[in-house]
């Protein structure tokens, strides 16, 4: 059994203890007592050292604790090390999701489901809709106030049955170890916390999504807290000075730029649009109509989109008795339109010499496009269309 030193006391840095179990390699190692705490409710496991040798993982196995080492161990007795900065960061985000938490069902009347600790940030799984910008920033708020305030924060032990005023129920029995900030959450926590409030440092509510019925807010606390605002400060700096405008300017700016581009996009889009018909009429106009009177056309692009040739094609069989024909061979792609008088049913035809070659598309009888794997089987199916184009039998 292992002695779990963080229990009551997440600032102990520094221990000794004896080895009681280990791995054959020597990297897995069970000591009688520990400061390292392994990963559970969500937050991670410390980092440090074990005599020098570097601690990559802790792991929590009921009874025992194991120590995941960077090299085999061969002492009975060790000294131990916390990496403090990680530590610390997970205190901070730990004790600062409580507090959070519980002016979340203070506020709004919403109850944590459950919470993970990433690298970057945390998370807190709630039940109902997510709030709205108000209520998350009252939420924010709030939560800050609880900070400045600098509560103390306790940790005591006690029996489950006479455990009162918890924020959520526990379903252990036994001995509980309950975390207290004082007078705003108790709740029953094995993980390492701060002393006092105002050691979590800033609290800030990043993002809110749905998931299921309910939702996951996003959030990060202390020093993270301040290297995203950092962050968020150099970007809105650098875009301002881009756009030679103050950063509170921003967005209204946007929302200009927005309806420029959203208008500008519409004039390209006809301009593409008449582009499409001049040269659809240029095609049509060009090639000359067979003994029954239809103009039947061949196009192929390399490597441009379908969409654009597909365009081409819709304005050319927009006119009397019109076939086009358009093939691409990145990717392998073949096309067919037909005007209503031009006698073509082209998703018929396609379709039946696509499955010919193994190909695979359809369409209506005005427009029907396919794709083969090879480019030999794109030109057997284009020959197959001229072909039959030439004897009238489209």
């Amino acid at each position: 059994m292992t002695h779990r030193l963080y229990y009551t006391n997440s600032y102990l840095l520094d221990f000794e203890a004896a080895v009681t179990g280990r791995s054959a390699d020597g990297r897995r190692v069970y000591l009688d007592q520990t400061a390292f705490y392994p990963t559970s409710g969500g937050q991670p496991f410390d980092t440090g050292e074990l005599r020098g040798i570097r601690v990559v993982e802790v792991v929590d196995e009921g009874e025992r604790i194991a120590h995941l080492l960077a090299a085999p161990l061969v002492d009975q007795r060790v000294a131990g090390r916390i990496d403090w900065p990680r530590r610390f960061d997970h205190m901070q985000q730990h004790t600062g999701q409580h507090l959070l938490s519980a002016v979340i069902a203070e506020l709004l009347k919403r109850t944590t489901l459950s919470v993970h600790f990433g690298k970057e940030a945390g998370t807190i799984d709630l039940e109902g809709r997510p709030p709205t910008t108000a209520e998350i920033a009252r939420v924010e708020l709030r939560a800050n106030e609880v900070v400045t305030e600098n509560r103390p924060v306790d940790v005591e032990f006690q029996e489950a049955r006479a455990a009162e005023g918890l924020r959520k129920p526990s379903a252990r029995e036994g001995s509980l170890r309950i975390v207290t900030i004082r007078d705003l959450d108790r709740s029953a926590c094995g993980g390492t916390h701060v002393r006092a409030t105002g050691e979590i440092g800033p609290i800030l509510i990043r993002k809110v999504e749905r998931i299921g019925t309910g939702m996951r807010m996003e959030f990060v606390c202390g020093g993270r807290a301040i290297r995203h605002v950092q962050r968020d400060h150099d970007v809105l700096t650098h875009l301002a000075a881009d756009l030679t405008a103050a950063p509170a300017e921003l967005p209204q700016l946007i929302q200009t730029m927005r309806s420029d581009l959203r208008k500008l996009r519409a004039e390209c889009q006809e301009i593409k649009g008449e582009l499409h018909r001049l040269r659809a009429r240029e095609l049509y106009s060009g090639t000359s109509p067979d003994s029954d009177g239809i103009r039947r056309v061949l196009f192929r692009e390399d490597n441009g989109p379908m969409e654009r040739l597909k365009r081409l094609a819709q304005v050319f069989a927009s006119m009397p008795k019109a076939i086009f024909v358009g093939a691409t061979s990145n990717p392998l792609a073949v096309l067919v339109a037909a005007s209503p008088d031009s006698g073509l049913d082209a998703g018929k035809v396609l379709k039946s010499l696509l499955g010919e070659v193994g190909g695979r598309g359809g369409g209506s009888a005005v427009l029907a496009q396919g794709v083969v794997a090879e480019a030999d089987q794109l030109e057997r199916v284009i020959g197959s269309l001229l072909h039959s184009a030439e004897r009238g039998t489209m």
